[in-house]
């Protein structure tokens, strides 16, 4: 669950920090206060849009920071697949920043994270609803999404889109294969001359490299040559009666092993000057082959430059080196096979295309039913969500028809609404009002929330076009939903904001010509007064009194 938010120099706040506790949060205010901003700050510190007019007037970086507690084993999962953990008290710190020319950074526990991380993993997190998803209800396209998740298909669609993706790359293998003669001549062609070229590179994997060592030697061969010469000197001795130290270790080794024959240590010290002796007339050879193979000419360095050239070249047009290039070939010996034998290639697509056509519709139907059952508890639960919220007579009913075949199955979702007892149940968007789009969404919300593992649910303005009676079936069903989640609220409604366990008040004030909003937890008394504020513009002694007994029974 969310446990503070700390913002700094977001809009109107200057500085913020809000501590959060379970159960219902109401956040209440005055138009303008900055209550959305709030909203926003939370957004944007889990990774979504965010622009550059946020950053507060006359300074340099906005800073949103939030800690998360008691996170659901889903989140830890998704944490440790991107390479972060919790911190060792279970807790998590997300951090953002954006600075005023729109340059911004992340972080997680404190470690840099992408922007697309925080916002997986805050989706995770926390669930927003604003007006704006209201609208989604008047997109048919965006119910099945609902459906899916209501009645927890996931595993049932995931099996369908395997078999789907599956029938689809055959069919674009198909169509990949299907062309005439005139392109298939022209690719065969082309195909073809690859092949010759990389053919006629003649290359071996490892080749490259050893000729690189090669030319370096050449380029250095002079100097080199002289350096070796001093070594066979130093070996084999110098002219006249110098001796080198081959000669020198040999007289060593026969003296020691005359010694040896008075003294067993002296032989074994013979012994192992012998087997010295050995290895430095081992290296002795080496340096002379060494010598040996710096002879190159001129022809031979040119003939080694253009050996290289073509090599060099063929890798830059097929691939990464020797070995990958030669695997390139295979592949395009493949498609030049493939070419000729297209029709016999082409039956056996069809047949694959047959199964996986047979198998995609099986799966199609197991999906469509198991959406078939899943819409009807969905239906009974939402309208008795409905009937709390005080629409009784409100019936929700889905649509599912059959469609072709697409990424999310054959079947075209629709949710309609029968306003009155009798009616037969239309299309949302032309049955219901903003009141109504905001209550179903609700009874959306809190059926969901049983299948959900987002902990904490956020809702701005969800009292949009409500009010009396409904606004208090409203707050009910928050602080029901808040028994199983942390739920923050924004309101403008005293019937709501009395049934919230914790209640946050958003002001603001001017001081010296600059506008900075401030946000205060309230106890009782000055609950009340933030109440009767709501209830009739201030507080008086008639609307302390309704305050308090609106107060009273939301808390029961």
């Amino acid at each position: 669950m969310l446990q503070s938010l700390h913002i700094e120099n977001v809009a109107v706040i200057e500085k913020a920090d809000i501590a959060f506790d379970k159960g219902l949060l109401v956040l209440t205010g005055e138009t303008g206060a900055g209550k959305s901003i709030v909203i926003d700050a939370i957004n944007a510190v889990l990774g979504e849009r965010i622009t550059r007019d946020v950053v507060r007037a006359g300074t340099d970086k906005a800073f949103i920071a939030a800690v998360f507690t008691d996170l659901p084993a889903p989140v830890v999962a998704a944490l440790e697949e991107q390479g972060f953990a919790p911190e060792e008290d279970g807790s998590l710190l997300v951090q953002r920043s954006l600075t005023a020319d729109g340059k911004g950074q992340s972080r997680i526990n404190g470690r840099p994270a992408t922007v697309s991380t925080l916002r997986l993993i805050g989706r995770m997190l926390v669930n927003i609803h604003g007006q704006h998803e209201n609208q989604v209800l008047l997109q048919p396209e965006r119910h099945v999404a609902y459906l899916d998740r209501l009645g927890d298909l996931q595993s049932v669609r995931d099996a369908y889109e395997q078999e789907y993706q599956t029938y689809c790359r055959i069919r674009r293998a198909i169509k990949a294969a299907t062309m005439d003669e005139e392109e298939k001549e022209y690719k065969a062609s082309l195909l073809t001359r690859q092949i010759e070229e990389i053919d006629a590179a003649a290359l071996q994997p490892g080749e490259e490299a050893t000729l690189l060592s090669r030319r370096e030697l050449a380029r250095h061969s002079g100097k080199l040559a002289g350096l070796l010469q001093q070594v066979r000197g130093a070996m084999d001795g110098g002219e006249g009666d110098t001796l080198g130290a081959l000669a020198l270790l040999s007289d060593a080794v026969a003296a020691l092993h005359t010694a040896g024959t008075v003294s067993d240590e002296l032989m074994e010290l013979s012994t192992r000057l012998q087997s010295a002796l050995y290895d430095v007339q081992a290296c002795a050879e080496e340096a002379r082959q060494a010598e040996e193979n710096l002879a190159f000419d001129e022809d031979a360095l040119s003939a080694l430059e253009d050996r290289l050239a073509v090599i060099q070249r063929t890798v830059r047009k097929y691939g990464v080196d020797e070995a990958d290039v030669l695997k390139k070939r295979e592949d395009l010996q493949g498609q030049l096979e493939a070419i000729h034998s297209n029709d016999a290639y082409l039956e056996d697509l069809q047949r694959q295309s047959d199964i996986a056509r047979d198998a995609t519709i099986a799966a199609s139907r197991k999906l469509t039913e198991a959406r078939r059952q899943a819409a009807v508890r969905f239906e009974e639960d939402v309208c008795r969500q409905l009937a709390l919220l005080d629409m009784p007579h409100v019936r929700l009913a889905v649509s599912i028809e059959p469609t072709a075949l697409t990424a999310i199955g054959g079947d075209k979702v629709e949710f309609l609404l029968s306003s009155n007892p009798g009616e037969p149940p239309k299309s949302i968007a032309r049955t219901a009002s903003g009141g109504e789009l905001s209550r179903i969404m609700l009874a959306l919300k809190s059926v969901l929330a049983d299948v959900d593992d987002v902990d904490t649910l956020v809702f701005d303005e969800v009292d949009s076009g409500i009010s009396g009676r409904a606004a208090t079936r409203v707050g009910a069903m928050l602080r029901q939903i808040a028994g199983t989640r942390q739920v923050l609220c924004v309101t403008h409604l005293a019937q709501i904001a009395a049934c919230g366990h914790t209640h946050l008040m958003v002001s603001k004030n001017v001081t010296e010509g600059r506008t900075f909003t401030h946000v205060d937890p309230l106890e009782q008394p000055e609950r009340l007064q933030e109440l009767a504020r709501i209830i009739g513009g201030e507080a008086t002694d008639t609307t302390l009194s309704a305050a308090q007994e609106m107060f009273t029974r939301a808390q029961v």
